[in-house]
């Protein structure tokens, strides 16, 4: 007997595939349902269970969704229905606006009317030495929604727990096309016996998480965190550069992209508070996926 309904969105994403499919097997008694536009997430990534549900819908438009299926309200809201990339949310930014603006509004506003906890996957460009946050709309618009969330829980009633996440990699990520992650475009290149395109300088670095760590934190943090802060991370400094030749192949440098911070790393000790800790190694990816290319 089903006893309660969690909601994600962009759960035919990349990493919300992977947090459905943890879900479902530590709550075997709770729906999941997935609400996604379909903008990068595909129907493959769908987790084929008797407790996952797949909408596709807007966030802009979750009232609505919700209501005109008449579901039960959510015990909790996990928000990854996100635009999701620096660099090309520069001729995005219109795109980034709606679904990172408006529909974030409207999830937020969705989630202190049910009365559900919104665990909200925030982006770590908004953390450096300076201030990185201004670099690109992404990361501009991403850290407005941090004080919209602290605001709206202030002003009205919300129960919300705000994760960073840190260049997660992992089965699944995007590999090809404008969306693709650094890793996956090293893999498919590595695939296709090309020189990795590694953007210059190559010395900036970034934290590389892999995406089961990453989902076992939002978890965590859902079921033991409260407010802001939690950095779901390695605490690793890795350049991309050093990434480039963990694949034992040529490399190139091409021109410098607008919006990129110069460096990436997490502290994840407030994470690690709640007994979250990651444990996988990219070396290890990278390796077992070489490997397996042979």
């Amino acid at each position: 007997m089903i006893k309660s309904v969690l909601l994600v969105t962009g759960g035919a994403g990349f990493i919300g595939s992977h947090l459905i499919e943890l879900l479902v097997k530590k709550y075997p008694k709770i729906k999941i349902i997935s609400v996604d536009n379909y903008f990068t997430g595909k129907k493959e990534n769908h987790i084929n269970h008797k407790n996952v549900k797949y909408l596709k819908g807007n966030t802009m438009d979750i009232f609505n969704v919700w209501k005109k299926r008449k579901l039960p309200k959510p015990k909790a809201i996990f928000h990854l229905g996100e635009y999701s990339r620096v660099v090309q949310s520069f001729n995005d930014f219109d795109l980034v606006w709606n679904f990172n603006i408006e529909g974030t509004k409207e999830v937020i506003k969705f989630a202190s009317k049910v009365g559900a906890k919104l665990v909200y996957a925030g982006s770590s460009s908004k953390f450096g030495d300076r201030e990185y946050e201004n670099l690109s709309p992404y990361s501009w618009i991403k850290a407005k929604n941090i004080e919209l969330i602290k605001n709206y829980s202030n002003w009205f009633d919300l129960n919300y727990v705000i994760t960073y996440f840190y260049n997660v990699y992992g089965p699944k990520h995007i590999r090809q096309g404008k969306y693709s992650t650094v890793v996956g475009i090293f893999e498919k290149q590595f695939e296709n016996e090309k020189p990795l395109t590694v953007v210059s300088p190559g010395t900036q670095t970034r934290d590389f998480t892999h995406v089961k760590d990453i989902v076992e934190g939002m978890l965590i943090c859902y079921q033991k965190g409260s407010g802001d802060g939690y950095q779901l991370g390695t605490g690793r400094e890795l350049s991309i550069i050093g990434l480039a030749k963990m694949f034992k192949t040529k490399y190139i440098l091409i021109p410098e992209k607008t919006g990129e911070r110069e460096r990436g790393k997490a502290d994840f000790s407030k994470a690690k508070k709640l007994g979250w800790n990651p444990k996988i190694e990219i070396e290890d990816y990278i390796n077992e996926f070489i490997n397996h290319s042979n």
